[in-house]
């Protein structure tokens, strides 16, 4: 059993309230022992750090409004997210970006909220939690000038191909590979890429309850991804990559505890 941490699990999304502790449970008895769970919202990222002060040392949060969620993030919402960002189980702030895919928050909004979690991310000198869809020259641009005064950060469910991805690595980011790996319809564009991850930029997440891989061949009821699928990412990531499935497991736990400055065990 390989002893795994899911940098991105939605643990506080309603789909988990009848069962949460069971996923849990389920998630340690599959090697997942740590995870870090996404502040997407405001809500969202207080219901993390409530989780994360539940279960010391096995969850950890990150605080953030996403994209999505852009136009919420108004001045008192960005100072009480710079609170929440001083807790110590607070690893990360995001997520956050662009997505230009769905556009639910206007181009204006993403962008003004992108640049404020970078201002907040060098305030309190902890890594940023990065999301990109369909925005990737706008993304790079406006980064690769601040990345420098931040800790580390991490290209969350990347799914792009290995240009995207040859460009995030030279801004110093790890690499956050979801069950999109595992999808034969749109994931060969990160099946292919991912052969030219290095294995000390690589980091595991399911991004839970979302983006189930679509190859398991037992699938839950309701299609509810979550973090004891960890393993099956794993075996994915590492046969594309040409590597054995141990070798790709310490790492993405040894980048983990790097990058989100985890206390190794």
């Amino acid at each position: 059993m390989h002893d795994l941490i899911d940098i991105g699990a939605n643990l506080t999304h309603d789909s988990f309230d009848k069962d949460r502790d069971e996923v849990l449970q389920r998630a340690i008895d599959a090697g997942v022992r740590r995870q870090i769970v996404t502040g997407t919202t405001l809500e969202a990222t207080r219901d993390a750090v409530a989780l994360a002060h539940k279960h010391p040392g096995t969850i950890y949060a990150t605080a953030g409004v996403h994209p999505h969620h852009a136009q919420e993030l108004d001045d008192d919402t960005l100072g009480t997210l710079g609170e929440l960002a001083q807790d110590p189980a607070i690893v990360a702030v995001g997520e956050c970006g662009l997505d230009y895919f769905r556009n639910y928050s206007p181009r204006e909004a993403q962008l003004a909220a992108y640049e404020k979690q970078l201002n907040l991310a060098s305030e309190v000198q902890k890594p940023i939690f990065l999301h990109q869809r369909d925005a990737h020259d706008d993304f790079v641009s406006i980064l690769k000038n601040r990345v420098d005064e931040i800790p580390g950060g991490v290209a969350h469910c990347f799914t792009g191909a290995r240009d995207e991805m040859r460009a995030c690595l030279d801004m110093g980011l790890y690499i956050g590979i979801t069950g999109w790996i595992c999808d034969e319809r749109r994931g060969h564009d990160l099946q292919d890429a991912v052969r030219y991850l290095p294995l000390d930029r690589i980091l595991l997440e399911t991004d839970a309850p979302y983006l189930l891989p679509r190859d398991l061949k037992v699938k839950p009821d309701g299609r509810r991804n979550e973090p004891s699928v960890l393993p099956h990412i794993l075996e994915t990531v590492a046969r594309y990559m040409n590597q054995p499935a141990q070798m790709v497991a310490e790492a993405a736990t040894r980048n983990a505890e790097i990058v989100f400055r985890l206390p190794a065990i």
